[in-house]
């Protein structure tokens, strides 16, 4: 069945157009509230950015749950991460999150977490959408839920995220640029980091309901960059909005790529022998890191992207280390999704742990030039039927010879076909890419 509602990673769209209106929120809050409700805590964790439009959607979200007869539980700012964790912990019915990750502060969504802290399986979501359409209702007065604060909620992940770095090991003698994006980590990856003994260094840390991304986070790490060269740190951490993904930066300025970040975790493990299985990337991680993983046996799945997509590949496969080269890295020794904060613990692991720099690790994988084409096509035609398109495709598949891939694919939300061709080398990519993409009769 297709989807009305929810995509990938929720029901996300411009506040005050349908569906992110306070109505329909209300609606949704109550239409979850009569599906999810099903272990008996009667209790749903809503946690949110720092969007000013969170407000008005959690108090929608709390009215609808209400009427459905169940409890929530508001956890105020916190990183989709957080509420996936502090879900399994309070052992909740579900938890809703009020974000639109890395996207401008006039954006927001809502998506959810199942009672076991993993995102809802498909037919949950249908059944939400099924409920949707039938007129709201509202069970009598005295079942009426209520709604409280967790007021230790930071305290509690922040906590959390201290017990997945080695008890034995600390962070003193690094000073560590910290970008919370004006987002959900504002208040806990600060604290995270200096707790642990590191002099950290924060920028993007005063959110005011508007600025949420903007010119600061891991979407946009030149902030970061410029403030490692500035300050002469150690290193740089950028989360973005909701702190489900991370950017990092050398001593240099040097940005990392979620690639290589994923191929240092991953490496560290096989040295250890804790890996556990395979990786799994995406239809867009670099194929370095594939042919790395390659020469040490090591099984590698492409997933399509999207989280969500990485933790079903993992949970067929029965592996625990997956991720995006957007920085979205899941490792389910910790937690149920990706977590930015735990993620970069897990790198600084290894660089306190081998005594190395972040240069040092990120040189172990060497990436691929990578090249990215968007055509823009007319609506209605698909270019990836078009012979002359596959012709070229092959003819660029034939000349890289298992070195190099081509990936076409069209953007989920325009009428875009995105050329990827990556290889050893940037000319030849560049131009193999470019080929492509003149076969594409343009709108």
């Amino acid at each position: 069945m297709s989807r009305k509602y929810f995509g990938t990673d929720g029901i996300r769209g411009r506040v005050g157009d349908y569906p992110i209106t306070p109505e329909f929120v209300m609606k949704l809050g109550w239409a979850a509230g009569k599906v999810l409700s099903n272990t008996g805590t009667k209790k749903v964790l809503i946690g949110k950015d720092t969007r000013i439009s969170g407000y008005m959607l959690e108090s929608a979200l709390e009215a609808g749950l209400s009427a459905a007869g169940l409890q929530a539980a508001l956890l105020g700012p916190m990183p989709t991460p957080a509420i996936a964790y502090l879900t399994r912990t309070f052992r909740a019915e579900a938890g809703i999150v009020i974000s639109a990750s890395h996207n401008p502060y006039y954006d927001n969504g809502i998506k959810f977490f199942s009672h076991d802290g993993t995102k809802l399986p498909d037919d949950v979501e249908l059944a939400i959408e099924a409920m949707l359409d039938q007129p709201m209702d509202c069970v009598a007065s005295e079942y009426l839920g209520k709604a409280s604060r967790i007021n230790d909620a930071a305290g509690r992940y922040i906590e959390f995220c201290k017990s997945t770095f080695c008890s034995e090991m600390d962070l003193n003698g690094l000073t560590i640029v910290i970008d919370c994006a004006h987002g959900a980590t504002y208040h806990i990856a600060p604290a995270v980091f200096s707790e642990l003994g590191a002099k950290v260094i924060r920028i993007g840390c005063e959110p005011n309901g508007v600025n949420i991304n903007d010119k600061v986070g891991s979407t946009a790490p030149e902030a970061l960059m410029a403030a490692v060269q500035e300050h002469g740190a150690d290193l740089g951490i950028a989360f973005d909005g909701d702190g489900d993904r991370l950017a990092m930066v050398d001593h240099t300025g040097t940005l990392l790529d979620g690639d290589q970040l994923l191929y240092i975790m991953a490496n560290n493990a096989i040295q250890q022998g804790t890996l556990g299985g395979g990786v799994v990337g995406t239809l867009m991680t670099n194929m370095a890191l594939e042919l790395a993983l390659t020469k040490q046996d090591v099984p590698f799945v492409r997933a399509k992207v999207g989280d969500r997509y990485v933790l079903e590949q993992l949970k067929l496969h029965g592996w625990k280390l997956g991720g995006e080269n957007s920085g979205h890295i899941i490792s389910l020794d910790h937690n149920t999704t990706g977590d930015g904060i735990v993620a970069s613990l897990q790198v600084l692991r290894v660089m306190v742990s081998n005594q190395q720099t972040l240069q040092a690790l990120g040189e172990s994988l060497p990436l691929f030039p990578q090249v990215l084409n968007n055509v823009r096509f007319q609506v209605g035609t698909d270019p990836l039927s078009i012979e002359e398109v596959q012709h070229r495709v092959q003819v660029a598949e034939q000349e890289l010879a298992g070195n190099g891939r081509v990936l076409l694919r069209k953007s989920g939300t325009e009428p875009l076909i995105r050329v990827m061709v990556e290889g050893p080398e940037l000319e030849q990519v560049s131009r193999l890419a470019q080929y492509i993409a003149e076969a594409i009769p343009t709108a």
